[in-house]
């Protein structure tokens, strides 16, 4: 599909440029800052990412907001958000500021990425849908590169401090929101959207695998990479190598993945999917070579491009006008389980990494269960295979 320079689809993938570069600093530089300036533990480490948390879990609250600002602004403010926390992270490494910008930052993180996926589903035809949802992740990656390059290239060749690097990634996220703002439209709205949570009984298996998904999605996000740090001694150099790897990975395959969805469908996709996890996780537990454990780390990321199948697959089964609810409402089922999983874990990593990443599987094998009750072909009507129910 061909984009041009003012349309919805170019200001989403603006968009998302400037918040890839953002969170990609702030998520470079996680580990090592907690560990070397603020002198973390697995405990505190999971304390952070249980708060960074929370914001998602409240992402239901952005309906609210909605009632008094349209959607394609509050992406702006939202993004701001994000800028401001990731900008003021590196000025007080202390456990309690930390907390303090971490949620400044996740606040907007999670409200960007609500807004995102709602207007995406919204703005996008069906049958484009996968495809451009795979373009997002390859330009998300292209912009991380572009992050990750920058920090190995400050930090290695010119010892640039921690908070510098917070600074310059907030403020092109700033940078790029007012950018957007002053340059694009207001775009119209296809279909009016609900102005209130939306609960439907027909969406239960979509709910389903959006909860098992942010629970097993914790297990990658906040131990694996602490796994690099803590038991293989990576450096913030090597960390960001890893993740330049990472997205020089996806910008070839996401729009790859994105159109194999839409030819082969949904389900397959999301049993090769929960498939390749619960081997991703058991390797995770039993890993001692570096080496093995940077494939797996590869092999985890790339994974997550297939998560594009969650959401055609509620574009086909939902109603229009549920979106934008819906996606602040998923978004929330989505972080349920994030809110205690990185503390809870935290406290088992302590006593046994390899016992986090062994529950890591079992939650990969619970949501194989539940995308093998995903139709061949779903719509309105047709969302399961057994549990069908009416709203």
């Amino acid at each position: 599909m061909q984009v041009s320079k003012k349309s919805p689809e170019s200001l989403l993938l603006f968009l998302t440029i400037g918040s890839a570069i953002c969170f990609s600093v702030w998520l470079n530089l996680l580990n090592n800052f907690a560990i070397e300036r603020v002198n973390f533990t697995g405990i505190e480490i999971g304390i952070l990412q249980s708060i960074r948390e929370i914001p998602g879990f409240l992402a239901f609250t952005i309906v609210f907001i909605l009632m008094f600002i349209r959607e394609q602004k509050m992406a702006y403010l939202s993004l701001i958000l994000l800028g401001m926390g990731t900008f003021l992270t590196g000025f007080m490494p202390t456990n309690l500021a930390f907390y303090a910008t971490t949620i400044l930052m996740s606040v907007g993180f999670h409200y960007f990425e609500t807004i995102s996926n709602s207007l995406s589903l919204q703005w996008l035809d069906k049958k484009d849908t996968a495809e451009f949802l795979g373009k997002i992740i390859a330009v998300r990656s292209a912009a991380s590169i572009v992050a990750f390059a920058l920090v190995w290239f400050l930090f290695q060749q010119f010892n640039v401090d921690f908070i510098w690097l917070y600074m310059l990634g907030g403020g092109i996220s700033i940078m790029i929101a007012i950018f957007g703002w002053i340059h694009f439209p207001l775009f119209p709205e296809k279909v009016y959207q609900t102005k209130k949570i939306v609960l439907r009984k027909r969406y239960w298996l979509y709910y389903a695998l959006q909860f098992m998904g942010g629970a097993r999605r914790q297990i990658f996000v906040v131990f694996a990479g602490f796994l690099m740090v803590e038991k293989f001694g990576f450096s913030v150099a090597e960390i960001s190598l890893l993740f330049l790897i990472n997205a020089f990975i996806n910008i070839p395959l996401a729009p790859r993945i994105g159109k194999l969805i839409a030819k082969v469908g949904e389900r397959p996709a999301l049993i090769v999917e929960y498939l390749g996890l619960i081997v991703v996780f058991i390797g995770y537990a039993l890993v001692e070579d570096s080496a093995i454990a940077v494939v797996l780390y590869l092999l985890d990321h790339l994974f997550f491009a297939m998560a594009i199948a969650q959401k055609t697959y509620f574009q086909k089964i939902a109603d229009p006008a549920d979106i934008a609810s819906s996606a602040g409402v998923s978004f929330t089922i989505n972080h349920i389980a994030a809110v205690f999983i990185p503390v809870t874990f935290g406290i088992i990593w302590i006593y046994s990494p390899a016992l986090v990443f062994y529950a890591g599987a079992m939650m990969a094998v619970v949501s194989l269960a539940l995308a093998l009750n995903v139709p061949s072909k779903p719509n309105i009507g047709n969302e399961v295979l057994v549990g069908k129910i009416a709203n």
